[in-house]
């Protein structure tokens, strides 16, 4: 089981810190805290891209747009 440092770290414990939480020129400054928990673990990650049936929605739904923007076109131009 993982241990989690604290996100906050001790500035009186942690070595290179000014006064008022500073970094003095030099000094390399303490490691940002990460969040490898922060969510639910991941069990199903679908290795390709979109599938068939939404992308043919798009594509359809792209193509009638398309088509209503010429016919739009050709009606002003009569």
């Amino acid at each position: 089981m993982q241990q989690h440092s604290n996100p906050d770290p001790d500035p009186l414990r942690t070595p290179g810190l000014e006064p008022g939480g500073g970094v003095p020129p030099g000094e390399t400054p303490p490691a940002e805290s990460s969040t490898p928990g922060a969510g639910p673990q991941e069990t199903h990650n679908p290795p390709r891209g979109w599938a068939k049936g939404p992308l043919t929605v798009i594509l359809v739904l792209v193509v009638l747009v398309a088509a209503g923007f010429l016919a739009f076109a050709i009606a002003l131009a009569l």
